[in-house]
């Protein structure tokens, strides 16, 4: 389920006859294994546990683990039938409670069920060609995220990431790294700045592994280094993607991106945020309403490199999986539908099947 070069979409979910499979990222860069989920409890279980991860990734995750719960349910029990893939759906949509594309791709799949009272044979081929065609969708639209920042970039861009927003996240090709991806394309002197991404290391294990996969040059740096980074000219943007955006352009995204954000503004670069239309979230008015994700302690307590605890086991830790970045603080929002400027609130699209 690899590739000579590049992750393609199929190397990083797919879903078979009778399972998701998903290649497992608690595992990179060390070793590339395949996770093959058979029961919707596992697709859950997954994504709560990072072996996929990325709002657009989860979302696709989602569609499929739906589709999965379809297959296996009794198609003899219209009754049964709905009601199992309801219980799928309602544990898949609350598995990760900050990224939008998750709630967004599973409320879709529940209303292909309601469309199909009553005829679980034809509803599960249904929700298995849906959650194909969100995958394919992501990923057509983050190609097109990636052909609309370029007017954003001149040419040897240095362009700083954070965590990872590559096909790892999205399901093949990336939002802040198609982007990176699409700038390379037109220009191979782009350079690329990885934060390591405390404390999960998303970006030394998955975005260097991704970037290096691509042959496109990057140095990776400490969290702690990227004012110096900024101050010394080394960065002429700054680039992320997004698990949810409010209706006024505020940017819920991993951890340290609002720090990035200010350190940007103090030093006059653009903050820039890449995501699809699926993650802005027109319900949410401002960043204060998105549910903020807090994982164990003991991902911030962690391991040294040489395999002993970071931090006494009874320190008290703090675990905040994302932050909020103000809308006033980021430069442009680039969806499929193009480059978006502030008000964000009238520049934003709203994605397909969002209330009016």
């Amino acid at each position: 389920m690899t590739a000579p070069a590049g992750v393609a979409p199929h190397d990083v979910i797919r879903l078979t006859g009778d399972a998701v499979e998903m290649l497992d990222q608690t595992r990179l860069p060390s070793e590339e294994v395949v996770l093959r989920c058979t029961a919707w409890p596992e697709v859950v279980d997954a994504i709560r546990r990072l072996a996929i991860r990325g709002a657009p990734a989860i979302g696709v995750a989602g569609a499929m683990g739906v589709a999965l719960a379809a297959a296996h349910a009794p198609h003899d029990d219209g009754d049964a039938f709905a009601a199992e893939v309801a219980r799928a759906a309602a544990a898949l949509r609350a598995a990760r409670p900050t990224a939008v594309n998750l709630m967004w791709a599973v409320d879709a799949q529940s209303a292909l069920v309601a469309a199909h009272p009553g005829r679980p044979e034809a509803t599960a081929a249904a929700l298995a060609d849906a959650a194909r065609r969100i995958h394919d969708d992501e990923v057509a639209r983050c190609r097109a995220i990636g052909a609309h920042a370029l007017a954003l970039l001149g040419r040897g861009a240095r362009i700083m990431t954070h965590c990872n927003a590559g096909a790892l996240a999205t399901g093949g090709y990336g939002t802040a790294l198609g982007v990176v991806r699409a700038a390379h394309a037109a220009d191979p002197t782009v350079r690329v700045v990885v934060p390591e991404t405390r404390p999960l290391l998303q970006g030394s294990r998955l975005t260097a592994w991704e970037l290096g996969r691509e042959g496109i040059a990057h140095t990776l740096i400490t969290d702690s280094m990227a004012a110096a980074m900024m101050a010394g000219g080394a960065v002429s943007h700054v680039v992320v993607g997004a698990d949810r955006i409010a209706a006024n352009g505020d940017v819920a995204n991993k951890i340290g991106t609002y720090g990035l954000a200010v350190l940007a503004r103090e030093h006059g670069i653009p903050m820039i945020v890449a995501a699809p239309s699926t993650t802005v979230d027109p319900a949410t008015p401002t960043g204060a309403g998105i549910p903020i994700e807090e994982r164990s302690g003991d991902e911030v307590r962690g391991l040294t490199l040489d395999g002993r605890p970071a931090a006494d086991p009874g320190t008290m830790a703090a675990n905040p999986a994302f932050d909020v970045t103000p809308a006033r603080l980021v430069a442009a929002i680039v969806t499929e539908h193009g480059v978006h400027r502030p008000p964000y609130e009238r520049s934003l699209p709203r994605p397909e099947g969002a209330p009016a």
